[in-house]
């Protein structure tokens, strides 16, 4: 009999050439499966071989790697064991990722053999108004960066009377540092099916969208098909599994634009304008999608519906601590040893992740910041790594969740850099409609600019307070209103980096250069 072999078809795995080892497998005899990514980033290709004791899988396995792979050979240095008893995977609780890398993506009897569905079917025999009340009770909070109680978006859009509602899916996860959206796309999509599904069905939603990003054409794909295998077998369409509710979903792309993951923006760029902020009132939730009740959610958020409506949203509740329920997908990136995908309950600190799951910095180096939260995130100095991952806690520090990405900085970092990149960042991708965003932005990297020449470097930074100040309570959106929270961390934890420039300008006068210290902050992006 053939070793049945499983090949992660993720995006990540396929960048190191899983492709290229799932065709050496097959050539050699091997029955090739193809699942989502466990998520040891680190260790892909990570290719498993079905035995009697488990999946036991080889780490970073290249074509050359096949005889020992077919062998199920234990003994081999890049053999990691039964993976289900790999400490990476037995020391996290997988809610929202407790398929992926389990199943096939697209394979609907797969997913009903792991539980697929329940949550559909108990929700089907719920009232609309029971379904949102678990949601309420779970405590869920929206997991796209803002935390805003996914319960009181259901209330308010079940509560809006229209003709017409649309539930959107916010696939544009376009922050640094962050790709569990992709991940659970590409490796269990019927679960975000599945929450859309429940989500329209509480709301009275009879039409959904997911926008994604366009970078992301293998999770398109993905998505596409299964999809198209839903509408098959009655769990989407005019009659979802027989109970008289209609559901039409549809899949579409953005255009490349980082504001469209504002859920406003979204909207404009789904009904095909330019994607700008809205004011508000009138909130989406009463007047979203062509002007009719919308509820917006991130894939994270749907993604936890089905676990939710299934078990309760009380057992839900029961994880994470204070206001800050359930569980996180925190994704560790950047300068770091093992990058990946950690789901935990709210709570853990920032050292767990970092030191414990990551394994400190891939240079080796020490860490120096690690920013949490995307580009617009705060920059937390390793004195501060022991606070609680949860929403409250990390706003006391002027830092925030966000959609839980973890990039981290080893000491090589200029960090006066890394806040002139905030507004860089800022003037980048602001869809200019409001003056706080699109002129705050330049006048910051002009700053910034002045204080890395060692220009009036005092005067500079007084002005720069001011200008954030500005930017936080002026701007339309969190695009402008947040940059500032990346470069007040950079002054805040780390004023030696701007102290040095200070000092060099009154022993030397204004330089022509920047002359930055560490000058290795173009080699900390996210991996």
């Amino acid at each position: 009999m053939n070793p049945i072999c499983w090949v992660p078809q993720d995006a990540a795995a396929l960048s190191v050439g899983a492709d290229e080892v799932a065709a050496a497998l097959a050539a050699a005899g091997a029955e090739v499966r193809r699942n989502g990514s466990r998520g040891l980033l680190w260790a892909e290709p990570l290719v498993e071989v079905e035995t009697d004791p488990g999946r036991v899988g080889f780490a970073q396995v290249t074509p050359l790697d096949v005889r020992p792979v077919l062998a199920a050979d234990t003994g081999h240095p890049k053999c990691i064991g039964v993976v289900d008893d790999h400490p990476w995977l037995t020391g996290q609780l997988r809610v929202s990722f407790a398929r992926v890398g389990v199943i096939e993506p697209t394979s609907l009897s797969s997913y009903a053999e792991h539980g697929g569905w329940a949550g559909l079917r108990r929700a089907l025999s719920m009232s609309p108004e029971q379904v949102v009340e678990e949601v309420v009770a779970s405590g869920l909070r929206g997991r796209g960066g803002a935390g805003f109680p996914a319960g009181v978006k259901w209330r308010t859009v079940a509560g809006t009377q229209a003709d017409q509602k649309f539930v959107c899916c916010n696939f544009d996860e376009g922050d640094s540092g962050t790709f569990a959206d992709r991940m659970i796309v590409e490796g269990d999509p019927f679960t975000l099916l599945e929450g859309m599904t429940i989500a329209g069905y509480a709301v009275g939603a009879t039409e959904g969208y997911v926008y994604v990003r366009s970078e992301y054409p293998h999770a398109v794909a993905t998505l596409r098909r299964a999809i198209d295998l839903a509408y098959t077998q009655g769990f989407l369409g005019p009659d979802v599994l027989g109970s008289g509710v209609r559901l039409d979903l549809h899949v579409r792309v953005g255009a490349g634009a980082y504001l469209c993951g504002e859920e406003s923006s979204m909207l404009d760029s789904l009904e095909g304008k330019r994607g700008e902020v809205r004011a508000k009132p009138p909130i989406p939730a009463i007047s979203g999608l062509f002007g009719q009740p919308t509820l917006v959610n991130n894939v994270l958020t749907l993604c936890a519906v089905p676990a939710i409506v299934a078990a309760g949203g009380a057992s839900y509740a029961e994880l994470g601590r204070g206001r800050s329920l359930g569980t996180q997908v925190f994704q560790l990136a950047g300068n770091v040893a093992r990058g990946g995908i950690v789901e935990l309950p709210f709570g853990v600190t920032l050292r767990e992740l970092v030191e414990d799951w990551g394994g400190g910095t891939r240079s080796g180096r020490p860490v120096r910041a690690v920013q949490v939260g995307g580009p617009l995130g705060a920059y937390v100095p390793p004195h501060q790594f022991d606070t609680p991952l949860d929403y409250e806690e990390f706003a006391g520090i002027g830092a925030m969740v966000g959609h839980g990405g973890v990039v981290v900085f080893d000491d090589t970092v200029d960090m006066a850099r890394m806040a002139r990149f905030a507004f860089e960042f800022c003037g980048e991708e602001s869809c200019g409609k409001c003056t706080p965003c699109r002129i705050g932005s330049a006048r910051g990297v002009d700053v910034m600019d002045e204080v890395l020449a060692g220009r009036n470097v005092d005067a500079n930074l007084i002005l720069l307070d001011d200008l954030c100040e500005t930017m936080t309570k002026g701007s339309l959106c969190a695009m402008g209103g947040l940059t500032p929270m990346p470069v007040r961390s950079a002054l805040r934890h780390w004023p030696e980096d701007f102290a040095q420039l200070a000092e060099r300008t009154s022993r030397q006068g204004a330089p022509k250069g920047t002359g930055a210290r560490r000058g290795g902050a173009k080699h900390q992006g996210a991996q």
